[in-house]
């Protein structure tokens, strides 16, 4: 199975070239992965130009989130010969062993379209953490991520396969086109699963696969950006899949939002609060799209503190 592989890049060209650079060690030639650079403000680049050569990189004018960059390399990819693409965040990885299982795994079960390894953490002392087996539908669960182990061989069919690390087959792509860029980040590979059920294929977990995301790197970021996004991504997700049921689980989700602010006042993380409640206040209102410097501006945070979200 002829794959590529998409790593996004925003602000942290180290963990990109480690990211990169341990793909190639795989029996894939540097010619099929492809770096998209999310719009960094410093020499990231340059940077991932020298020390990954042979990769094709591609440069965005602007930060389009991680819906935005994965599609600016997808584009490409659905139009050459590729089976199957692999979006991988740049601080997680998985070995070439792994990658194959869930290649065998597309090959074995044409009903498959999208499947995934289990998630571990790679921050947690041995013998390991596990982050995910695989998501539930994100308009009914506020923790949506599976953590039941599975069994060697075996392959569980979820809602989503989480986008930390994901193979999705091309021709599900050719079916429903690019992921949606409104989600900008967060949600927006649950939305891609949802449609893949919809349209006939299934969404699966390989107890055979194994990828390690080193969560503890981004743990700073959860404080602001991404409590917002997660919870204005939950009244996305409602209005594209829910109309007939949204009045009572945008309902759900205002109470979810006013428990998950207050308890963040109590705890004395102004940050998250305020962003929890301008990420419902959001959502309600329809303003979807990348609002990073927006959120910034009203939750009083810098960009450095926050430089991972949006990947």
């Amino acid at each position: 199975m002829m794959v590529a592989v998409v790593i996004v890049n925003w602000n942290q060209a180290a963990d990109t070239v480690v990211c990169a650079r341990a793909v190639q060690a795989w029996p894939l030639a540097a010619a099929h992965i492809w770096v998209v650079d999310n719009a960094s403000s410093g020499d990231d680049v340059e940077r991932i130009q020298r020390d990954c050569p042979g990769v094709h990189l591609l440069r965005s004018p602007e930060n389009r989130g991680f819906a935005g960059g994965n599609n600016l390399a997808l584009a490409e990819i659905v139009s050459q010969s590729y089976q199957a693409v692999l979006l991988l965040n740049n601080d997680a990885s998985i070995d070439g062993d792994s990658l194959a299982s869930l290649c065998a795994v597309l090959d074995a079960h044409s009903e498959i379209g999208v499947v995934g390894p289990v998630l571990w953490d790679a921050g947690a002392p041995p013998p390991g953490r596990i982050l995910s087996t695989g998501g539930r539908d994100i308009a009914h669960h506020v923790t949506s991520h599976l953590q039941t182990p599975l069994s060697a061989g075996q392959t569980r069919e979820v809602d989503y396969v989480p986008g930390t690390c994901v193979l999705i087959r091309i021709d599900v792509l050719r079916v429903l086109g690019l992921m949606d860029e409104a989600f900008f980040f967060s949600g927006e590979v649950a939305a891609f699963c949802r449609e893949a059920w919809q349209h006939g294929y299934r969404c699966s977990i390989d107890g055979n696969a194994r990828a390690n995301h080193a969560l503890h790197r981004s743990a700073g970021a959860r404080g602001g950006l991404h409590a917002y996004y997660v919870i204005r991504n939950r009244f996305l997700f409602i209005h594209k899949f829910y109309r007939r049921q949204q009045g009572w689980l945008r309902g759900y989700w205002i109470l979810i939002a006013a428990y998950n602010s207050l308890s963040a006042l109590v705890h004395g993380d102004l940050r998250r609060a305020k962003a929890t409640a301008l990420g419902c206040v959001d959502g309600l209102m329809g303003r979807f799209g990348g609002q990073n410097a927006r959120v910034l501006r009203f939750i009083g945070a810098g960009i450095a503190a926050e430089q991972r979200v949006g990947e």
